[in-house]
């Protein structure tokens, strides 16, 4: 069973040897330390901890786009994947945007990222299949969902 809870400076050292290698961990505690205020350039943003077994076995986000739109994005660690964790996660996590007001979930695909394109497409989310170019210059897709 998949649940979803925020980030503890007790995760630090577990966030860092499964995610962030490359951070001190200084960085890491900093990093949650941001998460905790549940805002980013004034829009609400929250991170979760994925957890199976009592264990994080990834993050997943919401970020608030607008009043009623929000995105949601998952990122399972690599020796958990293929287990329908993100899928499990992101449906949690979309109820999680529902009972707080928000009514639509978009999200930008990059074009070559078969799984998540899979995964969402299971998950009920539609697209046009317009390919754009992203801020980043990628080209991606938008994924939309009623909640």
């Amino acid at each position: 069973m998949i649940t979803l809870r925020n980030f503890t400076d007790n995760d630090a050292i577990e966030f860092q040897q499964k995610r962030s290698v490359n951070m001190s961990l200084n960085e890491v505690k900093t990093l949650m330390e941001k998460w905790k205020e549940k805002e980013v350039d004034g829009k609400y943003f929250e991170m979760f901890a994925v957890m199976k077994d009592k264990k994080i076995v990834g993050m997943i986000s919401l970020y608030q786009h607008s009043e009623n739109v929000i995105s949601c994005g998952p990122e399972i660690f690599e020796c958990y994947r293929k287990q329908g964790i993100a899928g499990e996660a992101m449906i949690l996590a979309m109820e999680i945007a529902k009972n707080k007001g928000y009514k639509l979930v978009s999200q930008q695909i990059r074009v070559n990222n078969t799984a998540s394109i899979s995964l969402h497409k299971k998950l009920g989310f539609e697209t046009d299949e317009y390919i754009y170019k992203n801020q980043k210059g990628n080209d991606v897709q938008i994924f939309i969902k009623l909640l």
